[in-house]
């Protein structure tokens, strides 16, 4: 079940003896082990009810003798393995017997990053208890979400095109997503609706006005001072995929231009339609032509590498990943 299904209606769907919680996006694994502990504790739910193992350093005894050792002040409890991958790897046909009598007054939950759905462990979960599926959201589902998010949490509606310039700007983490949109219901006060110019303003700030200075510097051939703005972003906190989000939403539109300049529309009125900004329209111009078309064509393809980068897909430190970035998009290499 994909856990964006499960959390819209928890209640609706019954834990049985075991959960299994598994995916990349950590801001639905949270919420929905938040749920399960709900569904299974009650809404008042005590902290000692809610057995805790490092999926890393215990063994599969430990795991067995929690569970049928149930607190005197709780009638239930939940025996939560995090980092359950290896885990589950070496104890996957004590697991498997385990649930052919499970304890009845406890609920095992593992959190792993996956959990493939063709192992007979994968099967008698999906038969008896609850997989819920925490894999990063496409685009056209994250923006539903978003929506949702915002109606449900906060009691705002949001623009389809502030829900785009958001992800844009803050990237598509959704424990990152969450707080923006707490804070822009704050901001925007008695409003009932979050528009595009409340997002630009509110989800920059300083950091954000560095940003487009350090692209405004990549765009005029100026690494060095590039590099220093990134080091500046880099050392006060800010995410790296954030810092992503804000160097895409500028860059998607050259390369929209681009595209369109090479089905024959004037570079002008390609930048026009693509979104550049009229008084960057001549800098714009001078750094795409110096770039090349040929280079210029890449644009997508090294903003995508760069979002799968660090996302886990490499193992270089994001500062170099984002560094490599630039010097693309400057026309270095």
């Amino acid at each position: 079940m994909q856990a964006i299904e499960y959390l819209e209606a928890p209640a609706k769907h019954k834990v049985g003896p075991i959960a299994v919680v598994f995916g990349k996006e950590r801001f639905l694994k949270l919420e929905a082990i938040k749920e399960i502990a709900r569904a299974v504790l009650g809404d008042e739910n005590d902290e000692l009810a809610l057995n805790r193992l490092n999926g890393a350093t215990t063994d599969i005894t430990t795991v067995f003798d929690s569970l049928l050792t149930v607190s005197m002040w709780s009638p239930k409890q939940v025996v939560l393995i995090e980092d359950a991958d290896d885990f589950i790897s070496a104890n996957r046909s004590a697991l498997e017997k385990y649930l052919d009598r499970p304890a009845k007054k406890s609920v095992l939950v593992l959190e792993a990053k996956s959990f493939p759905a063709t192992t007979n462990l994968a099967k008698k979960v999906a038969a008896t208890g609850l997989p819920v599926d925490c894999s990063e959201l496409k685009k056209d589902t994250l923006f539903g979400w978003i929506a949702k998010m915002c109606q449900n949490r906060h009691g705002k509606t949001i623009a389809p095109q502030a829900a785009r310039t958001l992800v844009d700007l803050a990237g598509s983490e959704l424990g990152l997503l969450d707080q923006e949109l707490a804070k822009l219901a704050v901001y925007v006060g008695a409003a009932p609706k979050i528009d595009v110019a409340a997002v630009e303003k509110l989800v920059g700030g300083w950091k954000m006005e560095t940003t487009w200075k350090m692209l405004d510097a990549v765009r005029d051939d100026h690494l060095g001072t590039a590099f220093e703005l990134l080091d500046k972003l880099l050392t006060s906190g800010e995410q790296p995929i954030r810092l992503l989000g804000g160097i895409s939403f500028t860059y998607r539109q050259l390369a929209k231009a681009t595209e369109l300049s090479r089905q024959g529309i004037p570079l002008p009125e390609a930048l026009q339609r693509s979104g550049v900004k009229p008084f960057t329209a001549q800098a714009v111009t001078a750094s795409l032509k110096r770039i090349t078309r040929k280079r210029a064509e890449l644009i997508s393809q090294w903003l995508l590498e760069a979002d799968l980068d660090l996302k886990g897909g490499s193992a270089l430190p994001e500062r170099v990943i984002l560094e490599r970035l630039l010097v693309r998009l400057a026309g270095k290499c």
